[in-house]
């Protein structure tokens, strides 16, 4: 795969691609060799690796709009992006576990999908993750060894030289945060003088043992933001195999009998349907892939016979195992202003709540710039001030998802549950004080004048547990691949019963990795599409 597209525009290519898609969208054919819902993480991944055999057509749906303005490429405007139509807008229910809050669920809503509205960290997971999904499937191919020859394998790594663990010669552009702050510096040298090791990068060694402090890896390059949509689509999107449609809703997948067989789809107000000759790939989220499936039949029996949908396949496991990491948020104000850097959050670190763990459980983002929740706000939010975003990297809770009609428009309901297990609470008292204790160390000290939020002075509670929690909108695991009752698709990510259709995207991970969910979800775009080609000699 080139890059063909990016920096500039040798050639007229992005010339050529977009008269290409415009004509292609206006001239949809009437069967695709495969059908690919939602342009996020996975999706792209799949939608450009099976594009890659000039005799496959792939169709690529994308319910939301283009991903070439501002608001997108500029990395420090990601914030701009949430409560837009590039954000699903997703409220959770009230929960009894946080005071009764019901919480914002923000999800990317275009090409590229979270990938063009996130912080844009490259976060590869621990290598318990992903022995524990090689564990849960019976399959070596999702362990830890085989997963990293597929990161060294599609990065292009832009940082110092570590040919055991990174690679340079892949679609997907990965760099340090360049010329971080004084006040990302200022955090690896706070958790240094607790004891926590430092690394080059948090890609590696840190994510093989207790964890550790690092500059973040970002999906920045040239200044611009280079989502997983810009590094395997993008570059392709010229091509008369590939049609990529946004503004169009799959409203549910449509059979013969067992056998998927393509889709129905809302563009510009009108109902149709498009068949997949091979198969249909569902990659649109961990809230809309249990809604998707639900809606066509596949979910628990009594949910599906309660909204009068058809039962084609009992999947009990569907839209439940929801997972997210929950953050807890501190402040600091400055002593003077300090600008953002590059995505205003350039520094990561992985630690432990207890220290008989093996394994770190708490993930912490540095943000420089005030993040409160709508509680924790009116503590007092200065006007220029930094955030520990620190939460849970391995919570126990366990939400759902369900249907609220069998209309295809309406929103799901999300039942996050944040907190409903009591260790949970045990790990986020751990973290807010390790927070505490790296904002108020002598490395901050020449840029902070005191904490803000939740103040020097009071004590941590766990009413300011409930009223800082905020998701890091890292929702997955609800349609878990696995060989248990509750497992939605088997370790080739083919749903349990069903011929021609796959989920791939971070509802199959059967528990949330310790980071940031991009990188993993590329990983789950590139086994399906390694798994697909091999099954269909492509």
């Amino acid at each position: 795969m080139t890059n063909a597209s990016v920096p500039g525009d040798a050639g007229g290519f992005e010339r050529r691609a977009r008269e290409n898609q415009l004509g292609r969208s206006a001239n949809l054919e009437p069967t695709y060799d495969f059908i690919v819902c939602g342009a996020g993480a996975a999706g792209s991944v799949i939608a450009g690796r099976l594009a890659e055999n000039p005799a496959c057509s792939v169709l690529l749906i994308e319910a939301g709009p283009t991903d070439e303005v501002e608001s997108v490429m500029d990395p420090a405007l990601w914030p701009t992006n949430l409560g837009t139509d590039r954000d699903w807008g997703f409220q959770a229910e009230p929960n009894p576990h946080l005071g009764g809050r019901a919480l914002s669920m923000s999800m990317g809503k275009g090409l590229g999908g979270g990938s063009s509205v996130n912080v844009m960290v490259w976060a590869r997971g621990h290598r318990s993750d992903w022995d524990h999904f090689a564990a849960k499937t019976g399959d070596d191919g999702w362990n830890y060894g085989s997963v990293l020859d597929i990161y060294r394998r599609i990065e292009n790594w832009q940082g110092k030289p570590d040919p055991a663990y990174r690679g340079t010669s892949g679609p997907v552009w990965v760099q340090p945060a360049k010329s971080p702050s004084p006040i990302a510096s200022a955090l690896l040298e706070a958790a240094e003088g607790l004891g926590i090791p430092r690394f080059d990068h948090p890609n590696g060694e840190m994510m093989e043992g207790v964890g550790g402090v690092a500059y973040t890896d970002m999906l920045v390059r040239e200044g611009r933001r280079h989502s997983l949509f810009q590094a395997y689509v993008r570059p392709i999107a010229d091509r008369s195999n590939l049609t990529i449609l946004t503004g169009t809703l799959v409203r549910r997948v449509l059979f013969d009998g067992r056998r998927a067989t393509g889709v129905e789809i809302e563009r510009a107000g009108t109902v149709s349907a498009i068949k997949a000759g091979t198969e249909v790939v569902i990659s649109t989220g961990a809230i809309n892939t249990p809604k998707l499936l639900m809606l066509s039949g596949l979910g628990d029996r009594e949910e599906l016979e309660r909204l009068g949908i058809p039962v084609l396949q009992h999947l009990p496991g569907v839209g439940r195992n929801l997972q997210d990491h929950v953050s807890f948020g501190c402040t600091w104000e400055y002593r003077e202003p300090i600008a953002p850097r590059n995505s205003g959050s350039e520094a990561k670190l992985y630690w432990k709540s207890r220290p008989d763990l093996t394994e770190p459980d708490l993930l912490f983002c540095q943000v420089e710039f005030p993040v409160p929740s709508e509680r924790t706000a009116v503590m007092g939010v200065p006007a220029h001030g930094w955030t520990m975003f620190a939460g849970l990297a391995r919570p126990y809770s366990r939400g759902r998802i369900r249907l609220k009609s069998a209309d295809p428009a309406a929103m799901p309901v999300v039942d996050a549950n944040m907190l409903s297990d009591p260790r949970d609470l045990e790990a986020a008292r751990a973290c807010v004080k390790l927070c505490r204790e790296i904002g108020s160390s002598d490395a901050f000290r020449p840029f902070v004048q005191g904490e803000r939020i939740p103040g020097a002075n009071r004590p941590i509670d766990d009413s300011f547990i409930r009223d800082a929690a905020v998701t890091y909108w890292h929702q997955c695991g609800t349609a878990k691949m696995g060989t248990d009752d509750m497992a939605v698709v088997d370790s080739r990510l083919a749903v349990n019963g069903i011929n021609g259709l796959r989920i791939a995207d971070g509802s199959v991970l059967p528990r949330v990795t310790t980071g940031n969910t991009q990188a993993p979800c590329a990983i789950v775009g590139e086994r399906a599409a390694a798994i697909i080609r091999r099954q269909y000699g492509l």
